[in-house]
């Protein structure tokens, strides 16, 4: 079973249907104001509505309320949230979707925090002061292998590009991968040659 693949900060109709058509299993929309990546509901509705049904909409949250996050998973057909801030394990219980909570790991103490999370999934983005994802940077994949033993699909975000998503894929063997900044040509759009090449590259890795 190849590894799911999960294109993160799609901002366009035009840069979800790419990432679809190169093969991608999932697509990130952030709605973290503060993020070059934001996108608007009315945006992120017209990319629902675009999508094959068979692509998974994963919503990204930093800190939301609760009725923020309603609105957007009925306006915008999410079905998988992503939270990113310091949302707590009983905030991340009470939707009726699936959840993943995404962790920035620094060193082997940044993994204490996970198993207090029974969420469907954990993302394991490396560790930044500068931003709170997106940037680009890897942590020690040795840290992902640990998690793994935990008992929570991972998904392998940070730092990932198509030249080095294959090794990641072969050393951690991941449920998944996520990348943004990986396959841009600028902070919130997408280089179609990038995404396809990556895609290729992460699904292959295991053959």
């Amino acid at each position: 079973m190849s590894v799911t693949v999960k294109i993160c900060g799609i901002t366009s109709v035009e840069d979800a249907l790419a990432a679809a058509d190169a093969g991608a299993d999932a697509v990130g929309l952030m709605f973290y104001e503060k993020s070059p990546r934001f996108v608007s509901l009315e945006t992120a509705a017209a990319i629902n509505r675009a999508l094959p049904l068979h692509v998974a909409r994963v919503g990204v949250f930093v800190n939301a309320s609760e009725s923020t996050v309603q609105e957007t998973v009925a306006a915008c057909g999410l079905t998988i949230l992503q939270f990113h801030g310091d949302e707590t394990p009983e905030y991340c219980a009470q939707f009726p979707v699936m959840t993943m909570k995404a962790f920035r790991v620094k060193d082997a103490e940044s993994l204490e925090a996970l198993p207090n999370y029974p969420t469907d999934a954990w993302l394991l983005d490396a560790y930044s002061p500068a931003a709170l994802g997106g940037t680009g940077e890897r942590f020690n994949w040795d840290l992902a292998i640990e998690a793994q033993k935990l008992g929570r699909p991972i998904f392998l975000a940070g730092g990932l590009t198509p030249e080095n998503v294959a090794e990641a894929v072969r050393q951690v063997r991941p449920f998944g991968v996520d990348v943004s900044s990986g396959v841009e040509s600028a902070p919130g759009k997408k280089d179609a040659a990038k995404v396809k090449a990556f895609i290729a590259a992460a699904k292959r890795a295991l053959d």
